[in-house]
C-alpha cells in the first residue's frame, strides 16, 4: 500500500527517534540517581509498602513480582543502556522486527518504574514520555518509510498535549483570559531558571503579548498540524520556537523538550530518502491495530479534553497508553517556600543555631541564583514547592524527609545541594518554617546581590527529634 508510508519524512523520523531516545536517557539517568532515597526500601515512599496495598492489575510493574534496590538500580541502568543504543542508532542495524522489540523494551523498563513511583511520579511529563514511547515502537527504521498512520498519531499527542494546555488556561483562572498571569508566573512558576527573574522584570505590556501568543499557539495552531505541507511544518516550528522560549524562562523537567521532539515529527526535514522495498504485510497489520486500539481509547481523553471539568495531566489506563494533559490551570499570586532547618542544640533554645539546608534548584537562600537543572528533573525540589502550596501534598512522605535528616541519611543528602551537618554529627531537632519570596527589584539587585527577597509568614513543622516523628503509615 503506497499511502501508508510518507518517504519524504525520513530524516524528521531519524532526529525524533534520537532526540526521544536522549529524553529516555534523562529519565533514566534521574531514576538511577534519586530511587534510594524517594522510592527505595528505606526511602521517604518505599516501593514493597506500596505494592504490598495496589494490585498489579491497577499498577502493572516488574516490581509488583520483585524489588530490591539492587534490582532496581540493575533495572534502571539497563534503560539507560538501551536509551544508548538508540542513541547510537542500533535499531537501524537491526531488522525491523528487532528494532521494533528494541524500542520496545525502555518502554517497558520505564513503565514499570512510574507505575511504582507514587507521588514522586505523578507528573504530566511521564505519561507523555510512555505515550510518545509507545508509539516510538511501530514508527520502523531503516528497512521501511516512517508510516503516516504513526506520524498522524504523534501529531494527535502534539495537538492534545497543547490544546488540552490551551483549554485549561481558558477554563481556569481568569488571568488567563486578562493576559495577566505572566505578571506573577515567572516568579511563582515551580523551580525558576538562571533568565526566570529577567523574564519577570519584562514590562507588562510585553507580559501581555506574551499570553496572547500563548493562546494563539495553544489553541489556534494545533489545528494547523493536520492540515497539507507546508502549513503543517509551519505550525509545528512554531510551536518548536514557544517551546525554546519556556525552557529559556523555567525549568519545566523534560516537558518542553519531549512537546520540542513530538513537534520534529510533522516538519518535513529536506532530504532524499533511500529506495527500499515495500512494507512487510505483517507491519501494516500490526501498525493498522495498535493505531485502532490508540483512537479508540482516546474517547475518555478527548471527553475530557472537551468538558467543562477537564482534569490535568491524568492517565485513563494503567499503560499509560492514551492520556490527557495540561498545565498551569491556575497561577499563584505569591510564592511560598518551606525553608527546613536543623540543630545540635536538645533541647533547642530561643537563641539556638539553626542550620538550613540548601536545595539544588528550588529557592533557599537569597543570594544564590537559580540554576539550569531541565530536562533533569528534581523531583524533591519540585514536590517541595507543592508542599507550600498545601501541607496536604506532604502528608504521605514529609515526615519520612525529616526522619532521613535526622538520621543524616547519605542517599536522602544527596539530593540535596549542602547540607549544614558533618556526616558524623547529625542534628538533633529539625524544623520547617513558611517563608514568602519575591523576586528582588533592580536595585536591591545591585545593593544586595540577592535576586530574591524573604520574609517568614509561619512556622509549617515545629521543632522535631527523631524518636518523635510521626509514623509513616
Amino acid at each position: 500500500m503506497e499511502w501508508f508510508t510518507a518517504p519524504e519524512y525520513w530524516l524528521s523520523r531519524l532526529v525524533f527517534q534520537r532526540a526521544l531516545a536522549v529524553v529516555y536517557l534523562v529519565a533514566f539517568l534521574g531514576a538511577v540517581l534519586q530511587f534510594r532515597a524517594l522510592i527505595g526500601e528505606r526511602g521517604m515512599l518505599p516501593v514493597p509498602r506500596f505494592v504490598a496495598r495496589v494490585p498489579f492489575r491497577r499498577a502493572p510493574s516488574v516490581f509488583q513480582l520483585h524489588y530490591s534496590d539492587r534490582f532496581f538500580a540493575v533495572w534502571s541502568w539497563a534503560g539507560c543502556a538501551v536509551s544508548v543504543a538508540l542513541i547510537a542508532g542500533l535499531d537501524s542495524l537491526l531488522p525491523l522486527w528487532s528494532g521494533m522489540l528494541l524500542w520496545l523494551v525502555p518502554w517497558v523498563l520505564y513503565l514499570s518504574i512510574v507505575n511504582v513511583g507514587q507521588t514522586w511520579y505523578s507528573f504530566g511529563w511521564e505519561s507523555l514520555l510512555l505515550e510518545v514511547g509507545f508509539l516510538a515502537v511501530f514508527l520502523g527504521n531503516d528497512e521501511v518509510a516512517p508510516p503516516i498512520v504513526v506520524l498522524f498519531l504523534l501529531r494527535w499527542v502534539l495537538f492534545r498535549v497543547e490544546f488540552g494546555a490551551g483549554l485549561i488556561k481558558m477554563r481556569g483562572d481568569a488571568c488567563w483570559r486578562k493576559l495577566t498571569c505572566l505578571y506573577f508566573h515567572h516568579e511563582t512558576q515551580p523551580m525558576p531558571g538562571p533568565l526566570s527573574w529577567f523574564f519577570h522584570h519584562l514590562p507588562k505590556p510585553f507580559h501581555r503579548v506574551e499570553v496572547a501568543a500563548n493562546h494563539f499557539t495553544q489553541l489556534v495552531v494545533p489545528v494547523l498540524l493536520f492540515t497539507p505541507q507546508p502549513i503543517a511544518t509551519a505550525a509545528a516550528s512554531l510551536m518548536i520556537l514557544t517551546q525554546l522560549w519556556l525552557v529559556l524562562s523555567g525549568n519545566f523537567s523534560w516537558l518542553n523538550w519531549i512537546t520540542i521532539v513530538l513537534a520534529v515529527s510533522a516538519v518535513e526535514l529536506p532530504t532524499t530518502a533511500p529506495d527500499v522495498s515495500g512494507t512487510p504485510i505483517w507491519y501494516e497489520v500490526v501498525v493498522l491495530a495498535v493505531a485502532t486500539v490508540l483512537l479508540a481509547l482516546s474517547y475518555r481523553p478527548v471527553r475530557n479534553m472537551l468538558s467543562r471539568r477537564q482534569v490535568m495531566n491524568c492517565s485513563f489506563d494503567p499503560l499509560h497508553l492514551v492520556n490527557t494533559y495540561g498545565a498551569f490551570g491556575s497561577v499563584s499570586r505569591l510564592r511560598h517556600e518551606v525553608i527546613v532547618e536543623g540543630t545540635l542544640d536538645d533541647p533547642p533554645r530561643e537563641d539556638s543555631d539553626w542550620r538550613e539546608y540548601e536545595f539544588k534548584g528550588k529557592p533557599g537562600d537569597p543570594r544564590y541564583w537559580p540554576r539550569q537543572f531541565a530536562p533533569y528533573h528534581l523531583r524533591l525540589d519540585w514536590m517541595m514547592w507543592f508542599a507550600a502550596l498545601s501541607p496536604a501534598y506532604a502528608e504521605s512522605w514529609f515526615a519520612g524527609l525529616v526522619e532521613r535528616l535526622l538520621e543524616n541519611d547519605r542517599d536522602t543528602l544527596r539530593l540535596l545541594r549542602r547540607s549544614p551537618f558533618p556526616a558524623d554529627s547529625p542534628p538533633r531537632y529539625i524544623r520547617a518554617r513558611l517563608y514568602r519570596y519575591r523576586y528582588t527589584t533592580w536595585r536591591e539587585l545591585r545593593e544586595t546581590g540577592a535576586c530574591w527577597h524573604r520574609t517568614y509568614v509561619r512556622d509549617f513543622l515545629p521543632p522535631t527529634r527523631l524518636d518523635s516523628v510521626p509514623q509513616r503509615r
